[in-house]
């Protein structure tokens, strides 16, 4: 049975705004609250419907311990007008032009302009409907990224003599990508964020798990056939990797239509 959302409040800790969000979960035993260090969002989880008020004072008594938790990543950045994102590791800006029909027709919804054309940053311009700029800007980084990983992911298959049942893009937090006994490769559009190297050697490892569903010499020495150099790609990740998670974090909905003020002035 999946938790139903019961209420959604906010906390204060250290000068940040805390989106709150209170589940019923008729299976748990006792107050859970857990930090989704991805969204910087907070989770109760109440075994009564009953329990809204409890949940929330016990959010508030563990402030502390919230607090710890947050340190370990950055703010989230919701996908907004004036926000810094990477793109294939390059900082973006995103950029709201109104809703300009003929820049829609010819580029569609969201397009790209290089540094050249700006006298600074590139920038990732969006047009259409103000509140939906955040939906925009992910069905854009989504596309990019499948349009990027199902080419890699191909080039490989043919490399390594392995053909892939299935090849799709999803948004994981706990793995950039995986591979099925049935062929099936999964990946994470966020990759789209890294730099091009990083995303290829994610691509060539799940290719390579086809012929070997393990992490033994013969799987590391067919990467290595692909990409001699793979090390720097997979310390980035270690070391870069989770912070990708918060760039378009909105874990309240905050920018995904409707609503554009301050949550803090609330």
């Amino acid at each position: 049975m999946k938790p139903a959302s019961l209420h959604l409040d906010y906390l204060q800790i250290e000068g940040r705004t805390v989106p709150v969000t209170v589940r019923h979960n008729p299976r748990a035993k006792r107050m859970i609250v857990r930090v989704d260090l991805a969204a910087g969002s907070v989770q109760v989880t109440a075994p009564s419907r009953r329990g809204v008020d409890k949940a929330l004072l016990f959010a508030r008594e563990q402030r502390e311990w919230i607090a710890e938790r947050l340190q370990q990543v950055p703010p989230p950045v919701p996908f907004r007008n004036g926000a810094h994102i990477p793109y294939r590791g390059k900082e973006h800006v995103i950029r709201y032009v109104g809703a300009r029909r003929e820049d829609a027709l010819t580029r569609g919804p969201v397009w790209r302009v290089r540094a050249a054309d700006t006298d600074g940053l590139p920038e990732i311009r969006v047009t259409g409907h103000p509140d939906f700029v955040q939906r925009r800007v992910t069905d854009y980084l989504r596309a990019k990224a499948r349009e990027e990983l199902n080419e890699r992911a191909l080039f490989y298959a043919d490399l390594f003599d392995v053909r892939p049942s299935r090849i799709t893009v999803r948004d994981t937090t706990t793995r950039w990508g995986s591979c099925s006994p049935s062929r099936a490769l999964s990946f994470s559009w966020r990759l789209i964020l890294a730099p091009t190297y990083v995303l290829d050697y994610v691509a060539a490892h799940e290719v390579a798990h086809i012929r070997h569903m393990n992490h033994g010499p013969r799987f590391w020495g067919l990467v290595a056939d692909a990409i001699p150099n793979f090390e720097p790609a997979k310390r980035w990740l270690e070391i870069n990797g989770p912070g990708l998670h918060r760039f378009g974090a909105d874990p309240v909905g905050l920018f995904a239509g409707g609503y554009r003020g301050n949550p803090s002035g609330r």
